[in-house]
């Protein structure tokens, strides 16, 4: 996308432009399906005609998504994507920043905190299936989720440095626990959009496997005792950073209310007569 007026190649990298302001809006931004018999959400960011850029409604929407899934005790895990192949999310949607006032975008920038927060606290398991483009807020989402599959045509980046910003989403906390420190910070300081790299994305398939392998993958989550999963989950959540005897009691005391807990007979006896377990919805 090289800009006509100036000449500049600036932008070139990052291979998407404001959104055109004459496209008629969906009717919801996100979208949210209920598969594999209610275990599995399948939330998809539904913008496809912008590459799926976070307007405040769209942040507005999915906080109230991931906040209405916290509360049904029969969805187990949560998958998150963009519509269409090419992106996932470019993040921010910059035609409808670029007349805020500066109240306006503190406004919106704390819906998008929260909406961010709403994603990283939530107990059950969460992850992105990146299947394009993730850039500034939209990487930033992936980042906050447990883990990534992504497509082979994923790239990520932080473009916020090259539009006057310092990223705000999340990534210079969630970076360089991702990636290599001086990777993680070459991707904060120039910009540069960046194939997926190791310790990032967890799989990488083809674009028109993606989707597959994410549901072979929250398929896997789900026939799992949900009860067992959001422990370990919180456990890991809540030990990271710390001294490793206070991580080991945090994980302990999860361990010890798990083996008591009625999933651990059923789990053990369906393991003993060669069955599949029945694990009932979690009940927190």
């Amino acid at each position: 996308m090289a800009n006509s007026s100036t000449g500049t190649s600036r932008w070139d990298a990052l291979d998407f432009g404001p959104p055109p302001s004459d496209q008629e809006e969906p009717e919801s931004p996100v979208l949210v399906d209920y598969v594999s018999d209610g275990r599995i959400a399948l939330v998809t960011l539904n913008r496809p005609h912008a590459d799926n850029a976070i307007t405040t409604e769209m942040g507005a929407r999915l906080t109230e998504v991931i906040e209405a899934i916290a509360v049904q005790t029969a969805v187990r895990v949560v998958i998150l994507t963009g519509a269409d192949d090419r992106a996932f999310s470019v993040g921010s949607d910059l035609r409808q920043r670029k007349n805020m006032t500066k109240e306006d975008w503190l406004r919106q920038r704390q819906d998008f905190d929260r909406t961010l927060y709403t994603v990283r606290e939530l107990r059950k398991p969460i992850f992105a299936a990146v299947n394009g483009t993730a850039y500034g807020g939209g990487s930033e989402l992936a980042q906050s989720t447990d883990f990534i599959l992504a497509a082979e045509s994923a790239t990520f980046g932080q473009p916020e440095a090259m539009l006057g910003l310092a990223a705000g989403g999340g990534s210079p906390a969630l970076l360089p626990r991702l990636l290599p420190r001086g990777k993680a910070l070459q991707m904060l300081m120039t910009g540069d959009p960046e194939a997926y790299r190791l310790g990032m994305v967890n799989e990488v398939h083809p674009p028109g496997e993606l989707m597959d392998a994410a549901m072979r993958v929250a398929d896997r989550i789900a026939s799992n005792s949900p009860t067992a999963v959001q422990a370990v989950k919180r456990a890991a959540h809540l030990g990271e950073g710390q001294p490793i005897e206070q991580a080991i009691a945090i994980m302990m005391d999860a361990h010890w209310r798990s083996a008591v807990h009625p999933d651990r007979v059923e789990g053990i006896g369906a393991f003993n007569e060669g069955r599949e377990p029945s694990f009932k919805d979690a009940d927190f």
